[in-house]
């Protein structure tokens, strides 16, 4: 699939190819040996349906706290998901700041 990733870019940027310097490949289960959250290599922890968007990793008001005081989570498998928009972290840290009072 690099190959086609690769050409695909390069048809919308191009000179995308000449700026690679390096490349490297993981397959699915290779990621899944790395880390077993990656279920089939999925990074996304599981399924992106809305139910999922809303309700990672419970259906609860505020699902970035855990029951640990002062531990928080921000990741794929909190809302709204995978994906490069750092959301994940911006919803926990207002739970930390409205948990803290400031």
């Amino acid at each position: 699939m690099t190959e086609a990733i690769e050409r695909q870019i390069e048809r919308f940027a191009p000179g995308f190819r000449d700026r690679i310097l390096a490349r490297r490949a993981t397959a699915p289960a290779a990621f899944e040996e790395y880390n077993p959250n990656y279920v089939g290599g999925d990074i996304n922890g599981g399924a992106q349906d809305l139910g999922q968007i809303l309700a990672r990793p419970l259906a609860v008001p505020v699902p970035y706290r855990t029951p640990i005081d002062g531990v928080y989570l921000c990741s794929a498998s909190t809302p709204p998901g995978g994906g490069v928009h750092g959301m994940c972290g911006f919803h926990a840290a207002r739970a930390v700041v409205a948990d803290l009072g400031l």
